[in-house]
């Protein structure tokens, strides 16, 4: 089972993470921030990635370290839980609408991370959530699970609709990449021979 588990605590956030990559997409999200709850079972579902994430911040001065800092945790479940990548197919694209939103989400797991991040979101917030937070999770994710992300606004007029449909769209991308390629089993996908 390709499985892991962390705690990140600081004076900002206490914070459990535990993932299955073979998993079925069950999760377990308390993070104290409906919205973001909401999404990262999304992240959960549509990935088949088993995900218990418990937050505890100080969401009485905002929601940014929480957010962030479960992206740092999660990366680094993450790295933890694939190891070497031996035998995974390491790339992964979807393009996923929902209704008048259309995101795009390409990403290798190359141990290289860098993020391009083009969604420009019509509303400030959805609800109380600042949707400048969806960038900071990801770019959190992306760093501390050492992956090329690039996601890509298509169209949509609806910010829920659009962070709804970039978390589905990096879900399924990660689904793909982290899965085992039956004809390179045992194989690292690089010509470095390592990743």
């Amino acid at each position: 089972m390709r499985t892991a588990s962390l705690s990140r605590d600081t004076t900002e956030t206490k914070i459990a993470v535990a993932i299955n990559l073979d998993g079925t997409g069950q999760s377990d999200i308390q993070t104290g921030i409906g919205f973001f709850n909401h999404m990262l079972d999304q992240l959960a579902r549509h990935s088949l990635i088993d995900m218990t994430v418990h937050a505890t911040g100080d969401l009485h001065i905002d929601d940014h370290h929480t957010v962030e800092d479960c992206g740092i945790a999660l990366g680094k479940a993450l790295v933890a839980a694939i190891g070497d990548k031996r035998g995974i197919r390491r790339y992964g694209h979807f393009a996923l609408a929902m209704d008048d939103a259309q995101v795009r989400c390409a990403l290798d797991l190359s141990a290289r991370p860098f993020l391009v991040w083009n969604m420009p979101f019509p509303t400030a917030k959805i609800g109380t959530f600042d949707t400048e937070l969806v960038r900071e999770f990801f770019q959190a994710l992306s760093t501390h699970g050492g992956i090329t992300l690039h996601v890509d606004l298509v169209h949509g007029f609806n910010s829920h609709h659009i962070a709804e449909a970039a978390f589905k769209s990096v879900a399924h991308a990660l689904r793909a990449a982290v899965e085992a390629d039956p004809r390179r089993a045992g194989v690292i996908p690089s010509t470095k021979g390592s990743l």
